[in-house]
């Protein structure tokens, strides 16, 4: 019980921390900071495609991140579930 108390708290100061370290940070996407290297190191370059799609805004944007990260989760989860039911069922037998 005690170990478990102490793993809750250090999760909870992971999850708290942040917002007092840095205070006036700024939290920008890997993207936006490739984008403006790029601008810098070569001005003229031209990208080689343009996006399928262009989101209406940066939620949706996100929206369809997440939904992609959870999407992959859910399979990644499923092939080792599969296969660990597989297992068991192989071990009864």
């Amino acid at each position: 019980m005690k170990k478990t108390l102490i793993l809750l708290a250090m999760v909870a100061a992971l999850m708290i921390l942040p917002f007092f370290i840095n205070h006036g940070g700024e939290f920008g996407g890997s993207d936006g900071e490739a984008e403006s290297q790029i601008q810098v190191v070569a001005p003229d370059y031209q990208p080689w495609f343009q996006p399928l799609y262009e989101p209406a805004s940066g939620e949706i944007e996100s929206l369809l991140f997440t939904l992609q990260g959870s999407l992959g989760a859910a399979v990644i989860f499923y092939i080792l579930g599969y296969a660990r039911g597989r297992q068991r069922r192989d071990d009864r037998v």
